[in-house]
């Protein structure tokens, strides 16, 4: 690869590499399959680069995680992750709550960890679509890209899962 096509693939693609473990998390539902997921990637994006033909960084986000994304369901084919899952890790990857009072601490913990779950239980197609939108900030037009569904498809997958997140969150009606 020559020099120059290395610093437009670092330029295009490298910044989206928390965007791409974020994904691979949610998907594989594993720190380290997550992580393992993003290696094999990145590596077949850079494999590829050469057929990418979008023109700036916004196009080389969406192109990765849709790398990904099939990266993670493939990988999840062969290894059945679903025997292999462990519990996310809250206290490495939530902000600093040190000036918080302790029981807001506890609070928003239990929160965080009800949304998690409620994310985790939602389907493959509901999880993937709810993730790039709500975690990842990502237009409609970029899901239905990584996802490779309709626009349509995007939207309505999307509703479906904030029903069922709301439904799973707000089953105790004091919670809501």
């Amino acid at each position: 690869m020559e020099s120059s096509e290395l610093e437009r693939f670092e330029a295009v693609v490298l910044p989206h590499l928390d965007a791409a473990y974020t994904l691979a998390r949610y998907l594989t539902r594993n720190d380290h399959d997550a992580q393992d997921v993003v290696q094999d990637a990145s590596l077949r994006a850079l494999r590829y680069f050469h057929g990418f033909r979008g023109a700036g960084s916004a196009e080389g986000r969406a192109w990765l995680l849709a790398i990904v994304r099939n990266t993670a369901y493939t990988w999840q084919r062969r290894r059945r992750a679903d025997t292999l899952t462990t519990e996310f890790d809250e206290e490495r990857h939530s902000e600093s709550v040190a000036d918080r009072h302790p029981e807001a601490t506890v609070e928003a913990r239990s929160q965080r960890a009800a949304l998690r779950r409620a994310i985790d239980e939602l389907g493959p197609e509901f999880r993937e679509v709810i993730v790039l939108r709500e975690l990842e900030g990502l237009s409609y037009k970029e899901i239905s890209d990584v996802a490779g569904v309709p626009v349509g498809t995007v939207m309505s997958r999307l509703a479906r899962a904030r029903r069922r997140l709301e439904e799973a969150l707000c089953a105790d009606p004091e919670d809501c």
